[in-house]
């Protein structure tokens, strides 16, 4: 779930909420001395992880027969 920086008027109280687009959407629609701050949103959760990490051992697997039965001086990094 995204995690947005909001600021209040008020009291220049920054904070980060996290909540669904719709919900952040319905907070500044209810509360007037809110507003959201130019930020790029962060997605919480797990730690990044590249694709073929993701991908799981099977997928390894192929890359691995594919770079052996291309032969000799192949480029292909696994």
């Amino acid at each position: 779930m995204p995690i947005y920086n909001l600021k209040r008027i008020s009291t220049g109280e920054e904070f980060e909420v996290q909540m669904t687009w719709d919900d952040l959407q319905d907070t500044l629609k209810d509360d007037g001395d809110l507003y959201q701050m130019l930020s790029t949103p962060k997605i919480s959760g797990r730690p990044a992880r590249d694709n073929v990490s993701r991908a799981g051992s099977e997928w390894r697997d192929l890359l691995g027969g594919i770079k052996k039965a291309s032969g000799e001086g192949n480029t292909i990094k696994v």
